[in-house]
């Protein structure tokens, strides 16, 4: 290739580059400079769910598994000398901080509600000495509150949606566990709590006042405000959107699994780990500079491949979750404010990895300038047939956090999160990732009513094979893509076609059919559209 060429190629990147990023900026100041002012709403009246949070409390209605299935859970490993009356103290006033986490559930006039409890710091965290116990004992011990944490469920109209436990390990280690309900919180949220409990943990032991910004409005605002927005001609045209984007997709994934599909969803789950490691990703993120994409794009088509070809499909929807939080002021507010995306991804349009990913672009950031629309208002109108044992538009998910990790503390204290295993699923399959320090790690989260967990681990195999092959070459057609990783492609293609037998070089092949015959008589020995022979009548 001439320099000439290569310059021309490197302009082409660089304004396709260029344009991505122009597009998502414009998305974003979009959203924000557009975005009117959120008026409080009075709580002498009636106050509504949003539109994600209605969506979850008819589910809970349902299903209890499905409500057991949206717990959030953060671990905390707290090193150091504890002083819990302050940890009490910072937990009761995040919760005077955040009306979301004060809030139950109500039906009145047949309508569920909010009902937002008064500030009075009757919160209570659950407390275990386990110091006694020898190391074997409290590892089990651990695992029993833990597990028993996760498996109790939250009465919406009742309980407070937020609680906590503490483990006492040692003179100066603990373990607190924070569990919500989904329905009053989000992963972002989880990110805010955490941080806020340490600074107000760190002024009870000071006694300086904390340097947290005030709240302009609540969650209850937002839920109202949203309501009143999303209505008419406001909401007409994303919708429009969104029903010709989907028209005609393919309501259920055709997964090949190892069971079959239950006539109800249990969300019962398992996940296997994620890595990719600094060689692999900083080629994906080459491969994506060089086509004009995101990681996040690029991670899809990747993802896409693999789902098509485990489903037979050409046309694959995945949901991917979005923080929506298009105002500033919704920034620091602890609540249930995520949206979901459907992605659909047309691979009968694309004959190489390269169309693929240019496929991708278009599509991610076609369905980031309609993010705005609650995914139930989108299955609301695509009229799609509810069925209790899939989720409605997509069964699979893609969710990457590139956000930096930040360094965790509490006054004298060292705090480290403890990842849980997850024994919950919500969809078919979840691939999970987290950018940090040119690594990327996370899980894949499995339904296991439909998968083994050495079938997930397979799938993750094939993910990164897919990876390999797509930055090896991005002009090689989508359906040639080397699936199979290097030993599993010699044991289907070598390994399960070795047939060679030695038969015994001194008996006739009669005399080995008879042989068989005395063996098992009853067997069946030929199978025709006439009726079937057993060694016994075919002899």
């Amino acid at each position: 290739m001439s320099d000439d060429i290569k310059d021309i190629e490197a302009l082409k990147r660089a304004v396709l580059k260029s344009k991505v990023n122009a597009l998502l900026k414009q998305r974003n100041n979009s959203h924000s400079k557009g975005a009117l002012t959120i008026p409080l709403a009075d709580r002498k009246n009636i106050l509504p769910l949003s539109f994600a949070q209605q969506r979850l409390w008819f589910l809970c209605q349902l299903d209890s598994s499905a409500s057991l299935a949206y717990h959030i859970s953060a671990t905390l490993k707290l090193k150091g000398p504890l002083e819990r009356p302050n940890l009490l103290k910072a937990f009761n006033d995040v919760i005077s901080r955040h009306e979301s986490l004060r809030t139950r559930f109500v039906v009145i006039n047949g309508c569920p509600c909010q009902k937002i409890d008064t500030v009075n710091s009757t919160f209570s965290i659950e407390y275990h000495d386990l110091r006694t116990f020898t190391s074997k004992e409290r590892d089990k011990k651990r695992d029993v509150l833990s597990k028993r944490e996760r498996s109790t469920p939250f009465d919406l109209s009742k309980d407070s949606l937020i609680r906590g436990k503490l483990l006492q390990l040692a003179d100066d280690e603990h373990i607190l566990i924070v569990t919500q309900h989904h329905i009053i919180s989000d992963g972002w949220s989880v990110g805010i709590l955490i941080h806020e409990l340490g600074m107000l943990y760190q002024s009870a032991c000071t006694g300086n006042s904390p340097h947290l910004k005030e709240l302009s409005v609540q969650y209850a605002d937002y839920a109202k405000w949203q309501q009143q927005l999303l209505r008419g001609d406001n909401l007409r045209e994303s919708l429009d959107f969104w029903k010709s984007h989907l028209q005609g997709a393919p309501a259920l994934i055709a997964l090949s699994t190892d069971h079959p599909r239950p006539k109800v969803q249990t969300y019962q789950g398992g996940q296997v780990p994620v890595q990719f490691n600094e060689s692999l990703v900083s080629s994906l993120q080459k491969v994506s500079q060089y086509h004009g994409t995101t990681l996040f794009m690029t991670l899809l088509a990747g993802w896409s491949v693999v789902l098509s070809r485990l489903s037979g499909q050409k046309d694959i929807v995945i949901g991917t979750p979005i923080a929506n939080r298009p105002q500033r002021e919704l920034e620091g507010l602890i609540g249930f404010f995520v949206n979901t995306l459907a992605l659909r991804i047309n691979i009968n349009r694309c004959k190489t990895v390269k169309d693929l990913l240019a496929e991708v672009r278009q599509q991610t950031l076609d369905a980031y300038t309609h993010q705005e629309v609650p995914f139930d208002k989108v299955v609301e109108a695509l009229q799609s047939e509810r069925s209790l044992n899939h989720s409605p538009v997509f069964q699979v998910m893609l969710a990457l956090n590139n956000t930096p990790q930040k360094h965790l503390k509490l006054s004298g204290l060292e705090l480290s999160l403890i990842e849980q295993q997850h024994d919950s699923a919500h969809f078919d399959l979840t691939l999970s990732l987290a950018e940090d320090a040119g690594k990327i790690t996370g899980y894949l989260e499995y339904s296991s009513d439909l998968f083994e967990h050495h079938t997930a681990e397979r799938i993750v195999s094939y993910l990164t094979q897919v990876f390999t092959e797509m930055i090896r070459d991005d002009t090689q057609n989508i359906q040639s893509l080397q699936i199979l990783p290097p030993a599993e492609y010699r044991q289907v293609t070598l390994g399960f076609n070795s047939t060679q037998t030695n038969f015994p070089r001194e008996k006739r092949v009669h005399t080995l059919f008879e042989e068989q015959v005395r063996r098992t008589p009853q067997a069946l020995a030929v199978l025709s559209e006439a009726d079937p022979l057993t060694y016994d009548s075919l002899n």
